[in-house]
């Protein structure tokens, strides 16, 4: 297993703080009464409590360094580093009591991913990478996306649109549906994206696809990915960053068939189908 640069020791240690700061709020998240305002709130500021954890511990350690993140104020730093943050990817899973979320940690350096950390702290399951050294996982070691090439045995992960019937990309999303669940082995959606791409440099999925991700969703993943030899594109087949909303990440053998998956068009809707309701 390939050990911890200087950069990452930094990383781990200041999301190794705020995992213990989110384990102990998701331990009293189980025990509230389930109601739109009580636990939501609580989730919202056990968010942000991890947030300036991370703030402060990365800011410590590397002063000079810009922010992004979904909590709290963008801050530009120097202009060529910056740290792109999610202190709590999987917030719905979180509210429920659900264990799978993840902190999600990415470098970006001149517009360039060069670090990620992605961290269930519940399990202490860990995924890294640094650009050109290969991605790693704490469990497994080095981390190699899956050889799988005959699409009806893949597994695929997914994320649905929140609004459902009423956001305009659910026909298109029910069409990708039908047309990947008819030919894989099963579609999963587990409500983290940073831990579906770690599972994609894993292994454990052969592809992922989802749309309106902001950057915090995807940073760290799409790193991971691609050291551990996948490819990410967005849905048009062009090569991703981390500002790119609609994301693929595959493995090379059955990325052109996933391409082809999502590139039909939407499910035609009728004029009439809203005055008909």
């Amino acid at each position: 297993m390939s050990k911890y640069s200087p950069l990452m020791t930094v990383i781990d240690a200041a999301a190794r703080k705020a995992g213990r700061s989110l384990t102990r709020d998701f331990n009293e998240v189980e025990h509230l009464q389930v109601s739109k305002k009580g636990p939501a709130d609580f989730v919202s500021a056990a968010d942000q409590r991890a947030d300036k954890i991370l703030r402060e511990e990365l800011s410590r350690a590397r002063p000079a360094f810009g922010f992004l993140t979904e909590e709290g104020k963008d801050i530009k730093g120097d202009g060529e580093h910056r740290w792109i943050i999610d202190p709590l990817d999987g917030t719905t899973n979180f509210l429920h009591a659900v264990p799978h979320f993840a902190i999600s940690i990415a470098l970006e350096r001149a517009g360039e991913i060069v670090a990620a950390y992605v961290y269930n702290p519940l399990i202490d399951d860990i995924y890294w990478a640094e650009k050109g050294t290969g991605a790693f996982a704490t469990r497994t070691g080095r981390l190699r996306v899956s050889a799988r090439r005959d699409f009806n045995t893949c597994l695929i992960a997914t994320g649905i649109p929140f609004m459902g019937a009423g956001d305009p990309d659910m026909p298109r999303f029910q069409r990708e549906m039908a047309a990947i669940a008819l030919k894989s082995s099963g579609i999963r959606r587990l409500g983290a994206a940073a831990l579906d791409l770690a599972y994609v440099a894993a292994g454990r999925f052969d592809a992922f696809w989802e749309r309106g991700l902001s950057p915090w969703d995807t940073a760290a993943g799409l790193l991971l990915v691609r050291e551990a030899g996948g490819i990410v594109a967005d849905l048009q087949g062009q090569h991703a960053t981390a500002h790119s909303p609609d994301i693929l990440a595959t493995n090379p053998h059955i990325a052109p068939i996933m391409t082809d998956l999502l590139a039909m068009p939407p499910i035609a809707t009728s004029p009439n189908a809203k005055a008909a309701g």
